[in-house]
């Protein structure tokens, strides 16, 4: 491959060491290092050095190397840099205890199952003699008891609380999501949960910042909704496609949306504003004539109107990378190339890691640049392929390629984060996408008309039809055989090796090298052998394992073959939490799905009998009540881990008269002053104990 060729993309060559920079002081700052502010501003000096005494110095073309070197250390030290001390920014060393509080919410509260969650700016904390303004207010999450009181709260209140704030500590299962780490990424310094009567509301903030005059635009458009009528699944289907509030999705509408491969018309974000600005551009070509006046004036209304959607839309980060995308390629009208192009493209993505670096782990951000991406590479070549006459079916092929190429180029990502492949994506873009389309343009023309009454009216009535059919449309498209195929597990090494090969591939059809198309095949072998390399490491083990996860005790039984056990000590379990903690492994290691024990159970190589558990020749008992509690027995039974669960209130050492035991299990359940007593009543009766608090235990 020509090095030239990489010359025409300037924003790539600086675009990777960025990328680079940010992915190395992320990486630093999880292992501990911390840098100063000092270090950002020599990078900067570096850069500006190399500007103006390097440019002057290597005149030469030969010697433009060491210019070029110098720019893209600055992008590499700015990445690091940056990165590192925006995490720094993000974590607050909040008390260890429960202490007094003065915040504002920010956001809409959110109804949960059990709670109400609402994101909150930390404005002063209590020391021990008054309360200390925060220098910076940093952000946090707030999950209020939900009772009648938690739910008059509303955005801008100022409360006086009492909590303990502080980032959830990752526990340790394997594979499991980690969770504070996506917190730092996404700006939140802590969490902490209020009890009923522990907070009260002081004020109400009358003075708005631009973010908070967005959401309160944002909530007119929804309580227009609601005036006009929309309810249940059309409401929140319509609220996520215009405006990015997806709080009203039902799981059930999610699901479906998922497994059809249609989630990606749910997440405002580029699909949207390229509808948005298709529309916008079609109106404004109306104007006769192509003086640069015009080109100005349309360009100009085009990022305006776009940045007025964004602040309709609440500011969300997701439509912000879509705004400033659309509106660089608006500003690319003045140029003679084509106005989305790659290098407009990477420009982007310069502009928006700058502003954010944590973008970079956003999984929307990576999904929408992959996807433009892959449809700047791959659709034209896919659309030369076929020439169709007809005018429908020419429009619908040029969907189909615009679909398949966006598929070819997120399907990796999408299987990493997700598990799932949707097998009907095809007909399901091809379908969902247009009615999508007409959905946002009428519900535009519905917005405008609303002030007319009869007008407005008429307008949501059809789209209100318009909404029906879609969620019929997704709905079918689910009920398809092999609808999708789900717990699909593939390592990160195997994205970037596709990605290789795809790359490869695909300059070998552009220009015809036989060193790309055995490069490539090259890549492939080795792929492949990775994965049966990977499968044969990960293949499951007849295996115990004790997770980390409180208030839902379980022992989980695996056999070689997949098979595999869930026993919960709770005849009432909260299977969906243990789940989200544990699929990930479990699809990792290609497992049957969990057969869930709950009461006395058998088969020929497990047994569950009265809370005790036989399994590959150990033996568990699992004490979650008092039934064990000071009893005594003639004949002691052996025990090879006694798992102690929140419902016992005794002691161990008056289970040690029915029970010979050789090791203590605690569960996480368990508070942790009662911890340390069971621990210390362990080590004085000479028994090994591990507590779940610290690593889930796999045997």
């Amino acid at each position: 491959m020509p090095i030239s060729y990489f010359y025409r993309y300037t924003a790539f060559r600086l675009l990777v060491p960025l990328v680079a920079g940010i992915l190395c002081g992320d990486y630093i700052y999880v292992e501990g290092v911390r840098l100063p502010f000092k270090l950002l501003l020599v990078a900067v000096f570096i850069f500006l050095f190399s500007l103006v005494v390097l440019y002057r110095v290597f005149r030469r073309y030969s010697s433009r190397w060491v210019f070029g070197l110098f720019v893209y250390s600055f992008f590499l030290l700015f990445g690091v840099c940056w990165q590192n001390i925006r995490l720094q920014q993000t974590v607050v060393d909040f008390p260890s205890s429960e202490a007094l509080y003065r915040v504002v919410i920010t956001d809409r509260p959110e109804q949960k199952e059990r709670s109400m969650l609402c994101r909150a700016r930390v404005l002063e904390q209590k020391d021990p003699l008054s309360l200390k303004k925060m220098d910076s207010p940093p952000s946090v999450l707030l999950y209020f008891s939900s009772d009648t009181a938690s739910k008059t709260i509303q955005r801008g209140d100022e409360l006086l609380l009492s909590t303990r704030l502080a980032l959830p500590v990752h526990r340790g299962n394997l594979d499991e999501f980690d969770y504070p780490r996506y917190l730092i990424h996404k700006g939140i310094s802590g969490t902490g949960f209020v009890s009923a009567g522990k907070w009260q509301v002081t004020t109400h903030h009358s003075q708005r910042s631009i973010q908070d005059h967005a959401f309160d635009c944002r909530d007119k458009v929804l309580s227009l909704y609601r005036d006009l009528g929309f309810q249940a699944d059309n409401y929140a289907v319509l609220s996520a496609l215009t405006v990015g509030y997806k709080d009203e999705l039902s799981e059930s509408i999610r699901e479906s949306f998922s497994v059809s491969g249609a989630s990606h018309v749910l997440a405002l974000s580029g699909l949207h504003i390229g509808f948005l600005y298709i529309f916008i551009f079609f109106l404004l070509k109306r104007i006769p004539g192509s003086s640069t006046g015009i080109k100005l004036l349309r360009v100009t209304t085009v990022v305006i109107l776009l940045w007025g959607f964004a602040f309709l839309t609440g500011l969300s980060p997701s439509v912000l990378r879509s705004v400033i995308m659309f509106s660089l390629i608006g500003l690319s009208q003045f140029s003679t190339e084509r106005p989305i192009s790659l290098n407009t493209l990477f420009v982007a993505g310069i502009g928006m890691l700058i502003y954010d670096p944590s973008w970079l782990y956003d999984i929307g951000f990576q999904l929408s640049f992959t996807a433009v991406i892959s449809i700047l590479l791959i659709q034209p070549w896919l659309y030369r392929r076929f020439t169709v006459r007809n005018w429908f079916f020419d429009k619908l092929w040029k969907l189909a390629t615009v679909s398949i190429a966006a598929q070819i180029g997120t399907a990796p990502l999408v299987l990493l984060y997700f598990s799932r492949f949707s097998v009907h994506f095809l007909l399901t873009n091809i379908l969902v996408v247009p009615l999508v389309t007409i959905i946002i343009y009428v519900a535009i023309i519905m917005l405008s008309l609303s002030f007319i009454p009869v007008a407005g009216q008429l307008a949501a009535y059809g789209l209100d039809l318009l909404l029906d059919l879609l969620n019929v449309v997704v709905r079918g498209v689910e009920r398809l055989p092999f609808a999708s195929i789900d717990h699909v597990w593939i390592y990160h090494v195997e994205v970037l090796l596709f990605y290789l090969v795809l790359f490869l591939l695909g300059w070998y059809v552009v220009r015809r090298l036989p060193r790309f198309l055995s490069a490539g095949l090259s890549v492939l072998l080795v792929l492949s052998v990775y994965r049966v390399y990977q499968v044969g490491v990960d293949s499951p083990r007849q295996s115990l394992i004790f997770y980390h996860v409180r208030n839902c005790p379980a022992v989980h039984c695996i056999l070689p073959d997949g098979r595999s056990w869930l026993v919960y000590a709770d005849s009432v379990p909260e299977e969906r939490r243990l789940a989200r903690v544990a699929s990930n492994y479990w699809d990792r290691l290609r497992l049957s799905e969990p057969i869930p024990v709950v009461a006395d159970y058998s088969e020929e190589c497990f047994i569950r009998r009265d809370n005790i558990v036989l399994f590959g020749g150990k033996r568990v008992c699992m004490v979650s009540d008092d039934r064990w509690k000071n009893k005594r027995v003639e004949l002691r039974l052996p025990v090879d881990y006694l798992y102690i669960c929140a419902g016992y209130t005794g002691y161990v050492e008056s289970l040690t008269d029915v029970f010979l035991v050789r090791q203590v299990v605690l569960d996480p359940s368990i508070p942790d002053h009662r911890q340390n007593v069971l621990q210390e009543e362990c080590k004085r009766l000479d028994i090994p104990v591990t507590s779940l608090w610290n690593n889930p235990l796999i045997l």
